[in-house]
């Protein structure tokens, strides 16, 4: 049987300057490895996401986001603010939410939960 070394989510961008900047210099991600234009990869503790040039982005369904666990909203909500990113607030059972999406349209989120540990 083969052994899984790693594994990411691919987010498909139109531009990979743009974007690394976005994941690294707006949300604060650790870049792991960039590849000119072809690829990078930004961490979060617990995902990779790796970035990938398309040729077109299609519109991002909302079935599937990426989501930061987080201990202080209001940090988050200064720092969305000052990028001057839209987002949404939102409250569930499980925690509190900032509901927002990247320059191509992938949803993004950071949470901070009411009790426990992701």
């Amino acid at each position: 049987m083969y052994k899984i070394n790693n594994s990411n989510v691919t987010v498909m961008v139109s531009d990979m300057n743009k974007s690394v900047d976005f994941y690294t210099k707006g949300l604060g991600l650790d870049l792991k490895q960039r590849w000119e234009d072809y690829y990078a990869m930004v961490a979060a503790p617990g995902v990779i996401i790796g970035l990938h040039p398309a040729q077109k982005v299609n519109e991002r369904p909302n079935d599937i986001s990426i989501g930061f666990s987080i201990d202080n909203l209001t940090q988050v909500e200064d720092r969305l603010k000052e990028l001057k990113i839209k987002y949404e607030r939102a409250e569930d059972g499980g925690g509190y939410y900032f509901n927002f999406k990247d320059p191509d349209g992938t949803p993004l989120y950071f949470m901070q939960l009411k009790e426990g540990n992701w």
